[in-house]
């Protein structure tokens, strides 16, 4: 089975070296030298690990295949994955992102959405979901408001608290006006 480990950031300095979203909790067996990834899309690989190292908070990921920078910035995006066997289907920790892609997202018996991704964050995850108008919005993965996940049968159940989704779609609209009203009123400061 393909398991999704990273996400390919912005290059980092000129010698092909690139930062990673990091997607497994055990980076330091992931991202060893002479690892080979899977990349999607797959134009963009395979990728053997060069070399592995931290820098603060970001992971530096440096691959035999990339040596320059314009090099790198031609990977940005792209996922790596690993073939594997350990995946615990039945381990109910956690789902990976892969596995909630594509999940219909109710509320009671009405399909809302589409989970399109997963943000990790330090404090909380956060799925991506494209609701049924195309608006995208981002609900806290937290088991007050997810309280069921069903990869079987495809969904996951989503309690909101009142006004979940309009905030969301709120802010959304927002920022494209606010971002428009800049283009236009560049001088004036104030905010919406």
């Amino acid at each position: 089975m393909k398991l999704q480990v990273a996400r390919i950031g912005k290059p980092h300095g000129i010698r092909g070296e690139v930062t990673v979203q990091v997607l497994t909790d055990v980076p330091g067996d992931r991202f060893v030298p002479g690892t080979e990834f899977i990349v999607e899309p797959a134009t963009a690989g395979p990728l053997t690990v060069l070399s592995a190292r931290w820098n603060k908070d970001i992971l530096l990921l440096a691959f035999e295949e990339l040596e320059t920078r314009n090099e790198a910035e031609t990977v940005r995006g792209a996922k790596l994955f690993i073939e594997t066997e350990e995946i615990d289907e039945d381990d109910d920790e956690g789902w990976y992102e892969h596995e909630l892609e594509g999940l219909d997202v109710r509320v009671g018996d009405a399909v809302v959405g589409k989970v399109t991704g997963l943000r990790t964050l330090p404090v909380q995850d956060l799925l991506v979901v494209t609701t049924t108008d195309g608006t995208e919005i981002l609900i806290p993965f937290v088991e007050q408001i997810v309280p069921e996940v069903n990869v079987g049968e495809k969904f996951i159940l989503v309690t909101p608290p009142p006004g979940l989704f309009e905030v969301n779609a709120e802010e959304s609209s927002e920022a494209a006006s606010s971002a428009k009203d800049a283009e236009g009123d560049a001088g004036t400061g104030e905010r919406a």
